[in-house]
């Protein structure tokens, strides 16, 4: 009898050898990234994933003796006692638009949360500093909880320890635009926590098509740039570009109108807007 083990590992080396960056576990139907998926993104997220290219040169970093750095509020909380809606935030122009249409809705207050990698005080992907983002929360005048996060310490066991210091959530938000495999691993990694704290799961922006999101971005006044990119979008885009309908428009086939599939990532910069 094959082995679980000895399945996912084949399923595993024909996806990375078709270039493709998941494949679906066949004990769970969730998406598992490939290692060829990882390496695309240039860096550790941090996020434990099964195939990480990135753990040895992790280990190999300091003497692991070092003090696990506890979560914490990078702008002052003001919070009340009345549930909020904790929206996990890039710094990027999806978790922007997921933040405006919780406006929209007027449902209750926000609260921002964030992870950056704790040797580096970047956010993973974005290539951000986590300063940028603290800027972000003080011009939108919204809470930031930080959550720094260490080698070995499971990302998910992280948000849960961080959320602890807010007294009630009503739900949780992701900027989520329309990749299932994503949406079943959020679905999946945080069901339980939600459940936990009596709220619910929350994707405002899940599938609204690129045209109202660009408009939508356009009326916000603000101005998006382009943070990092991979080699898929490279040439057409680069680093400190403005990202609008003119550099959406020129995206060379099979890069995704919004960068999807991590081809590149973005700023928001609020600060610049109106609202």
């Amino acid at each position: 009898m094959t082995s679980s083990r000895a399945i996912t590992s084949r399923l595993h080396e024909e996806a990375s050898s078709n270039g493709e960056t998941f494949y679906l576990d066949p004990e769970t139907g969730l998406a598992v990234f490939t290692e060829f998926g990882l390496r695309q993104r240039g860096s550790c997220c941090w996020s434990g994933c099964r195939h990480c290219p990135y753990e040895a040169a992790r280990a190999d970093d300091g003497d692991g003796a070092a003090a696990v750095e506890p979560p914490l509020w990078l702008t002052p909380m003001r919070l009340e006692s009345e549930p909020v809606d904790v929206l996990f935030w890039s710094g990027g122009k999806d978790s922007f638009l997921a933040y405006r249409a919780l406006l929209r809705e007027g449902a209750r207050p926000t609260v921002l949360l964030t992870t950056f990698d704790v040797a580096s005080r970047t956010i993973a992907h974005q290539e951000l500093a986590v300063e940028l983002v603290v800027r972000q929360a003080e011009h939108l005048h919204v809470p930031l909880l930080g959550v720094p996060l260490h080698p070995g310490l499971a990302y998910e066991a992280r948000i849960a320890e961080a959320v602890t210091s807010i007294p009630a959530i009503a739900r949780f938000v992701f900027g989520d635009l329309h990749l299932e495999h994503i949406r079943e691993w959020r679905t999946g990694a945080f069901r339980e926590l939600a459940e936990t704290r009596g709220a619910s799961l929350h994707f405002p922006i899940w599938q609204v098509p690129y045209e109202v999101l660009m408009a939508d971005l356009e009326a916000s006044g603000i101005v998006c740039e382009v943070s990092a990119v991979t080699d898929a979008a490279l040439g057409a885009l680069v680093p400190g570009q403005r990202f609008d309908r003119e550099a959406m428009s020129r995206l060379p086939d099979g890069v995704d109108r919004f960068g999807e599939n991590g081809e590149f990532h973005t700023l928001a910069k609020v600060w610049t807007g109106d609202d």
